[in-house]
């Protein structure tokens, strides 16, 4: 046994003595077991606050209130879910349906949000995958993921094989050695080594092709809401490693089967409540006073209550604004430190009712490039129950469109329009449909991880004991990304809280840390 970081272990294989649930395919995923402890709390369990109810504040809050602490969640906004959040919205048709901030991909090597969901429902049965991973270029280049292998190597060579972006030519200009990081992926390592260089000049020294750097890993970068050029290479690197080179799960995904609240939030709060978890939404938290002998008074919504411990669980403008209105936190350079903290750019999500359907070919779900800010298009009624429902009761389709990382000083009615132009380009029927309703949301509250910037970004842990920390903001030292990142320092604030009380916390899983092979290691070492 290895130990690892907040107080888990890595238990590299199965054996009868230590023998736990496998959450996928890849035999090489890694169990991180929590410290030994009791069960559960019994007549002392503490009171946690846990500020934010989004992915990390809900994880937090099932593995303190699963082992008897006494839990209140605070969420400002008046639903849960966080940048999954839904509300409902009435169209100018009479409909009322679910509006949120748009599609999100559930990976099948997010093995601690998929663990979290089965709190809900232990077959996943909300989940439904969809069938492709298709990315169109306005060049007309198109690639798929559908027929590539999972499992590394062969899912590197399969891509290059199958993608029309990757000529022998195209090949042979590349730098080989350039590419080799990408082999022997290592938390924090990467981070040492990689993250001063943007995400843009690490694909430009390996000289991939032009056409694969623009369809496919330009795709990737800017998932994280970010233009390459800001993006850590470091970010970018471990990405490929969760998603590709690393994990044998592949790069398809699955969806929610209805929007957001009803399939993952509402029954998820139900079960929380069934532990005695105390949900205050709509109760945005002002200030953390620390209590001498540990633990908070928590102030929000003009009540003052006093806690044992609390988890911040927040997006980096909420943690920005509590931590500076709560000048006795922590310690001055942690302070400082999140003071420092940078958002994405803001990203738009535009949502179109149309009067009549898109072809039937047409995929759920289309990553795209080089239609100015259109960065992906999905036809919700493939697999969300409720866009279905309408589009059947109309004939028509439920298109939602992203742009990610715009300029914060764009037209916005401007930027929204010209998103739609760009949809009748890809699919050219729907520049004769009408309109019936859109609903455009503009956002501006995600980490950005610049060049340079892990160091500031806060751990688990605080200088305070009582005080842990859990989003996607947050550094883990695991190879975890996005909600899986979230939902991975939920458990881990959590697991670091019930460690310091002696009771045993949440085991959790994560895709290989290091390259699968030694052969991909021998070679990555000569980088």
């Amino acid at each position: 046994m290895t130990s690892t970081t907040e107080g888990a272990e890595v238990t590299p294989r199965r054996t009868p003595e230590n023998a736990a649930p496998r959450r996928g395919r890849d035999r090489q995923a890694e169990i991180l077991r929590p410290a030994a402890g009791r069960p559960r709390f019994t007549a002392d369990a503490p009171r946690v606050a846990v500020v934010g109810g989004g992915i990390a504040g809900l994880a937090a809050a099932t593995g303190l209130a699963e082992r008897g602490a006494r839990v209140t969640l605070y969420e400002s906004e008046g639903t849960l879910g966080g940048r999954l959040a839904g509300w409902p919205v009435d169209l100018d048709d009479g409909s009322r349906v679910t509006m949120s901030r748009g599609f999100h991909a559930f990976f099948r090597q997010y093995y601690n949000l998929r663990g979290l969901l089965r709190r809900a429902d232990g077959g996943l049965g909300m989940l439904t995958a969809v069938p492709d991973y298709p990315l169109q270029h306005s060049a007309g280049l198109r690639d798929s993921f559908a027929k590539v292998p999972r499992t590394p190597p062969w899912s590197a060579a399969g891509f290059a094989a199958l993608s029309p972006t990757f000529g022998f030519r195209d090949l042979a200009r590349m730098d080989p050695r350039a590419a080799l990081p990408l082999l022997d992926v290592r938390v924090p390592d990467v981070y040492t080594a990689l993250d001063r260089v943007s995400a843009h000049d690490f694909l430009t020294g390996i000289r991939f092709p032009e056409a694969a750097h623009h369809l496919a890993f330009e795709v990737f970068s800017r998932s994280f809401f970010a233009d390459p050029r800001e993006l850590s290479a470091a970010e970018l690197v471990l990405m490929f490693h969760i998603y590709f080179l690393g994990s044998s799960e592949g790069l398809l995904f699955d969806v929610p089967g209805e929007p957001f609240p009803q399939a993952l939030w509402d029954p998820l709060a139900a079960y929380l409540e069934g532990h005695g978890v105390r949900l205050r939404t709509a109760t945005p938290v002002e200030t953390l006073t620390p209590l001498e002998g540990g633990g908070h008074d928590v102030t929000a919504g003009g009540r003052t209550d006093r806690f044992d411990a609390t988890v911040l669980a927040l997006d980096t403008p909420g943690l920005r604004a509590v931590a500076a209105a709560s000048p006795e936190l922590a310690d001055p350079a942690w302070r400082d430190g999140v003071a420092r903290l940078r958002t994405a750019p803001p990203f738009l999500v535009s949502r179109l009712w149309l009067d009549r359907p898109v072809r039937p070919e047409r995929a759920g779900f289309l990553g795209t490039s080089g239609y100015a800010s259109l960065d992906n298009v999905s036809v919700l009624e493939r697999w969300e129950g409720e866009a279905a429902r309408w589009a059947a009761r109309t004939g028509g389709s439920v298109v939602e469109l992203h742009a990610y990382a715009q300029d914060p000083r764009a037209d916005r009615p401007d930027e929204q329009k010209r998103l739609i132009e760009q949809l009748h380009r890809i699919y050219p029927e729907t520049a004769g449909a009408r309109i019936v309703d859109q609903r455009h949301e503009w956002r501006a509250d995600c980490p950005l991880f610049p060049v340079g910037g892990y160091g500031d970004r806060p751990g688990v842990r605080t200088p305070d004991p009582t005080l842990v920390m859990a989003g996607d903001l947050v550094r883990t030292e695991l190879p975890v990304a996005l909600m899986e990142r979230a939902a991975t320092s939920g458990f881990l604030a959590a697991n670091a809280l019930l460690e310091r009380w002696g009771v045993r916390g949440q085991v959790l899983w994560t895709v290989p840390r290091r390259g699968r092979s030694r052969a991909m290691r021998l070679l990555a070492s000569l980088a």
